[in-house]
């Protein structure tokens, strides 16, 4: 189990919901998002960890784009948290983030084609900070045994596993649900990214996706039984500025988490 302020994730507990926009675009859109979000888990008793992207490091092409100025956007990460009381989860990208990231976000994300750097797992591990770390999409889950040692080297062991697909020939991702229940043997909360799992990778100048099966995903691996789900939400995806393609509707979460919420109740009873 770990604890990520008030919220509990792990040892058989309900599902904890991690949902935002991919990328912060300005702080209107991510504050409304946010609230909505709020409201939406305070009224089905679900809790809610805040994600948002400062910045897209990794973008299919050079004129993608990747975000608004740093100092900036933690700003508005940060007003997230104090105004609406939630943790906040964000991705770091290099060594030098880890620190100054860690003053504002509760859990430092390891981007899946980052998840074998061990200079910035280490880096991530020694701010305190719960570390949520994606498997990439080349990495049997097996393979995330390493990647915790790492982290646990720096003597933290505050960790979370995040399944977003596996490459399945050029691009196209599958899931395969066995991963789910292999990294729950490492002993640490394990988490269903079920919007980046249902991308179309890099296919034209950006990574296609087909949001349809959003809700197939989630269903399937709550039935698993996760710790946690990990859902990019916009309010209009087909103006989102980042993976337009694969972010879920924000007016339709709602009806999603009921579901969501009735699976993991039956399966964990």
């Amino acid at each position: 189990m770990v604890q990520v302020n008030k919220i509990k994730i792990g040892s058989n507990l309900p599902f904890v919901l991690i949902a935002g926009p991919c990328v912060i675009e300005n702080e209107k859109i991510t504050m409304t998002t946010a609230e909505a979000i709020k409201k939406i888990t305070c009224d089905l008793q679900i809790p809610f960890i805040f994600k948002s992207s400062y910045k897209k490091a990794n973008r299919t092409s050079i004129n993608s784009f990747s975000g608004i100025h740093f100092d900036k956007a933690l700003k508005i990460l940060e007003k997230v948290k104090k105004e609406l009381n939630v943790p906040i989860l964000t991705d770091i990208h290099s060594e030098q983030e880890a620190e100054p990231v860690s003053h504002v976000a509760d859990i430092l994300q390891i981007p899946a084609f980052l998840c074998r750097q061990t200079e910035l797992l280490i880096a991530a591990a020694r701010t305190g900070k719960a570390v949520n770390v994606k498997k990439g999409q080349f990495l049997a889950p097996q393979d995330m045994k390493h990647i915790i040692e790492k982290i646990e080297s720096a003597k933290n062991k505050k960790i979370l596993l995040t399944e977003r697909g596996s490459s399945f020939g050029y691009h196209n991702l599958i899931v395969d649900m066995r991963s789910l229940e292999i990294m729950k043997e490492f002993g640490y909360p394990v988490i269903m990214d079920a919007t980046h799992a249902v991308q179309l990778p890099s296919n034209t100048n950006v990574s296609g996706g087909e949001a349809r099966f959003i809700p197939t995903l989630a269903r399937a691996a709550a039935a698993v039984g996760i710790d946690g789900l990990f859902l990019e939400v916009h309010p209009e995806p087909a103006k989102a500025l980042s993976d337009a393609a694969s972010q879920f509707p924000l007016e339709h979460l709602k009806k999603l988490l009921i579901t969501i919420k009735q699976i993991d109740a039956l399966v964990k009873e």
